[in-house]
């Protein structure tokens, strides 16, 4: 028996429950709420920005071209003056939320397959509930934190969110293991 096969209940029920409670925390909850701050005269930052047509994608500012570029005065004299942003553009428009929801419900499919398929292969026969909640809980912990922490330490966003979106991360994990403790096959 494959793991897919014998793990396919365990996976997208777990799936499904995340999915769910992680709209709860995003939109039931005022957790998330201030994650995201407002710049000073908003209307007029992005009238200011919009004539240069900046395609969607992830920018620096001021961002060097080379290390020799990086050591130049005028760099140096860019970063005193500020500001120094790392931001996002995404597409003009209304946000496409159900192409978002419907890629985080793959996302939490391939956490799930992923902590199936390592929990699989590495637990002996009939493991015992905690076996399986430790490591299923661990490796679906990783998949939904273990990159959260570069942003704050390389780009400085917000150490509070990155905190809270490390706690969802944990609830997030204990309802992936649960559910595979629950459907493992005995």
């Amino acid at each position: 028996m494959n793991v897919l096969h014998a793990l396919w209940q365990p996976i997208l029920l777990s799936s499904a429950f995340v999915f769910i409670a992680s709209a709860l925390v995003h939109m039931a909850l005022p957790w998330h709420k201030g994650d995201f701050g407002k710049v000073p005269d908003e209307d007029k930052v992005m009238d200011a920005l919009r004539p240069f047509g900046i395609p969607p994608g992830d920018y620096m500012v001021p961002r060097c071209s080379s290390s020799a570029e990086m050591k130049a005065p005028g760099f140096s004299e860019k970063l005193r003056r500020g500001p120094i942003l790392v931001a996002t553009v995404m597409p003009n428009g209304p946000f496409q939320m159900g192409r978002s929801l419907f890629l985080w419900f793959l996302y939490l499919v391939a956490v799930s397959a992923l902590s199936a398929c390592a929990a699989w292969h590495s637990l002996p026969a009939g493991p015992g509930d905690r076996k399986i909640f430790h490591l299923v809980g661990a490796l679906s912990f990783l998949g939904y934190a273990g990159a959260l922490w570069q942003h704050p330490i390389w780009y400085r966003s917000s150490w509070s969110t990155t905190v809270k979106s490390t706690i969802d991360a944990l609830v997030y994990a204990g309802l992936t293991a649960g559910t595979f403790v629950w459907l493992w096959p005995r």
